[in-house]
């Protein structure tokens, strides 16, 4: 025998390894190995595909009905619809948005000009959103805007609707998204140049800006006091319809550091109270005076609290109130937070309004030539809300505004009374107060983690 092919029980067992686990190993796998061939020596091969039975299927295929399917084509293009959206530009007609609208419709052009809730699209500002439906040939199927006007409240929608062959134009009030908004500024050279721009992109709105201004006016001269490096922090509400701003709104809380040392105010109206808010420190201790000095802005005294002739009777007697005279129509405002007590005709006082303070105190608008918008007796108003317009109505000889500050319902004269700022914050507010004013707290530390020093109290 040949000895090269001679394979002895030692020489096959080291063939499979020199060690115990490599000689498993090997052994298993020469198991399955030989398994396997095993396997596909003994399956049953496949059948050859031409002995397979071979049978014929024939169906009736029915054609689509393309003279249907083309007629609903064109019934569908016959009505179909588009709806444009255009922003208002500086120097836009009506025909000139109504062309960007894809609007092709005389008619319509005539009704918004004419009609007197539609023609309020024409006074939309610029940036405004204006949107459009139209059919294939541009006639108008209905238009819709937000329309504010120029102290931006109050905010109505604007509808026109196609009825048949005319038109309706439909306002009514705004739902509105409110917004609260943080931003820190830095002063570089101006107030105003410092909200116009910034690295967050946010160009701060006039209104807030001048509520800023009026907030800290008491205690920074912004006219020669702001340096190069002062900042402030401001948190304020904005509101926003269909993802649009449309508005701002109340200044939250405002900080002001001006020559390194940093001024606090903090806007709070308490939940529970039928009284008006007001600026607080962030102690609680309020900012706010508690009355106008004059009811009507930029207004001379004509005539003060004493014994006069009274210019219709002639007799000599007390005059209880203060005169302003000022133009009809010029606006009047609450010289404090309270409520209506009455507002109406009143003897010779004319139209009349009475608004009840906090405590005793009351005062007394005379003379009114109408009431502003929602004033009636029961209604909530703040300090500075207008309640009504300078008259002539009643007793009266020329258009002025009879102005009285009562206590106990007895007329005094407003500039020798002590009158207390505010009516203080209760136990119960103080503890509401104390967690807003922590919230708004957190907010500024938010815009300036590292904080302040020499924190001062805003005067308002």
């Amino acid at each position: 025998m040949n000895q090269i092919h001679k394979i002895t029980s030692s020489r096959l067992f080291s063939l499979l390894g020199s060690t115990r686990k490599a000689r498993i190993i090997s052994a298993s796998a020469l198991f399955l190995a030989v398994c396997a061939f095993g396997a596909a020596g003994v399956a049953p091969l496949a059948p050859d595909a031409s002995d397979l039975p071979v049978k014929s299927v024939q169906e009736d295929v029915v054609a689509p009905d393309l003279g249907a399917q083309i007629a609903a084509i064109e019934q569908k293009s016959a009505t179909e619809q588009f709806v444009h959206e255009e922003k208002i530009r500086a120097g836009d007609t009506l025909a000139t948005l109504l062309t960007r609208l894809g609007v092709d419709d005389e008619a319509a052009e005539t009704f918004i000009k004419k009609d007197s809730v539609a023609k309020g699209v024409m006074q939309l500002k610029a940036g405004k959103r204006v949107q459009a439906q139209t059919d294939e040939d541009g006639n108008l199927q209905w238009l819709r805007a937000v329309v504010v006007d120029g102290k931006d409240i109050p905010v109505k929608n604007i509808r026109i609707s196609r009825k048949g062959n005319a038109f309706v134009a439909q306002e009514e009030a705004a739902k509105l998204e409110r917004r609260v908004e943080m931003h820190a500024r830095t002063i570089s050279s101006t107030l105003y140049a410092a909200t116009d721009s910034s690295e967050d992109g946010a160009k701060l709105p006039d209104s807030i800006v001048k509520q800023i201004v009026e907030m800290f006016s008491t205690s920074i001269d912004f006219r020669g006091d702001l340096k190069k490096g002062d900042h402030f922090n401001v948190v304020y509400e904005t509101f926003w319809q269909d993802g649009e701003f449309v508005r701002a709104g109340r200044v939250l809380a405002g900080e002001f550091t001006n020559k390194g040392t940093t001024y606090q105010s903090v806007w709070f109206e308490d939940p529970q109270s039928k009284q008006g808010g007001g600026y607080y420190s962030f102690d609680g201790k309020s900012l706010k005076k508690a009355f106008l000095k004059s009811p009507v802005e930029f207004s001379r005294i004509s005539s003060g609290f004493a014994m006069r002739v009274h210019p219709i009777s002639g007799q000599w007697k007390a005059h209880k109130g203060i005169d302003f005279p000022a133009a009809t129509g010029t606006p009047i405002r609450a010289a404090g937070d309270g409520v209506i007590d009455f507002a109406g005709t009143q003897n010779g006082y004319g139209n009349f309004v009475i608004i009840k303070h906090w405590a005793n105190y009351t005062t007394a608008y005379a003379h009114m030539s109408r009431f502003a918008n929602g004033i009636k007796k029961g209604s909530k108003v703040s300090q500075g809300d207008v309640i009504g317009y300078v008259g002539t109505t009643g007793w009266s000889t020329g258009a002025h505004l009879h102005y009285e500050f009562r206590v106990g319902g007895d007329a005094r004269d407003p500039n020798t009374m002590n009158v207390q700022q505010q009516a203080p914050l209760t136990a119960a507010e103080m503890s509401r107060f104390k967690s807003y004013a922590s919230d708004m707290a957190h907010r500024f530390a938010l815009l300036q983690p590292g904080g302040s020093r020499g924190t001062r109290v805003a005067a308002k």
